[in-house]
């Protein structure tokens, strides 16, 4: 129980988390593979935002357990800088620090959570922003970026802590649409470098060209668990139905 096999590198095992009493995951159990891109989908409040941060070991849960490469993530253990260090997540709301320059913020956590040499990080950081195509913007602030600049700035900022998993909660939400397509270019990349991901979102064209996986949940549990092909064209659900009867993907 709760061993993973040798290409598993994350298993939830009937995870539960309340808030006030109020369910908000209903026994969860999922195992993700490396290399795996699963992408979770499914209407507001049916507790995808929440599911990512129970794996990141952001929220407490009250049942149920979540295991990194086969060992349990407990936020109450001490411990959990460490998973996290392995465990990357990208919101929709960029979290960058206003008052440091975008160098600043994606220098920040591998020098001080890390203890990594700061000139080796500056060379990693400045090849990271070339990647995404903000290397001009390096000794810009936050301020000065667009949105979908500031997010890849975030994504690059995941990335240099070097995780074993990275987490995508609706990163373009907040974003214009013309912005849109910069970001999720970026996640493709990833993609195709066989980066392991989580990625929740709402944007269902997105969801089918980059997932091996599609999770679709609702009232807080997992509905469905298929490949994105017969998710989309045949969903054995009638509610995951309904709900792809909403977009045009």
């Amino acid at each position: 129980m709760g061993k993973l096999t040798m290409d598993e590198i994350l298993k939830i095992e009937h995870l539960c988390k309340s808030f006030d009493n109020l369910p908000i995951l209903n026994d969860i159990s999922l195992t993700v593979k490396k290399g795996e891109v699963v992408v979770i989908v499914g209407p507001s409040g049916c507790g995808k935002s929440t599911l990512l941060r129970c794996i990141n070991g952001l929220e407490n849960i009250q049942d149920g357990r979540v295991l990194l490469e086969g060992e349990t993530i407990n936020p109450l253990s001490g411990k959990s800088p460490t998973y996290r260090s392995k465990i990357g997540m990208v919101f929709q709301s960029y979290d960058l620090f206003p008052h440091k320059t975008i160098m600043g913020n994606v220098m920040l956590a591998p020098t001080k959570v890390l203890k990594r040499d700061k000139d080796e990080v500056r060379r990693e950081a400045e090849q990271l922003l070339e990647k995404v195509g903000l290397a001009a913007k390096k000794d810009n602030y936050p301020r000065q970026l667009s949105g979908g600049q500031k997010q890849r700035v975030a994504i690059v900022r995941a990335l240099i802590m070097h995780p074993e998993i990275l987490l995508f909660d609706e990163v373009t939400a907040a974003l214009d649409p013309e912005m849109v397509r910069e970001v999720l270019d970026v996640i493709l990349e990833l993609a195709r470098q066989e980066r392991t991901m989580l990625i929740v979102t709402h944007e269902m064209a997105f969801a089918r060209a980059i997932a091996d996986r599609i999770i679709f949940m609702d009232g807080g549990r997992i509905i469905e668990n298929s490949d994105p092909e017969h998710f989309f064209t045949s969903p054995g659900t009638e509610r995951a139905q309904r709900f792809l009867k909403t977009f045009e993907y």
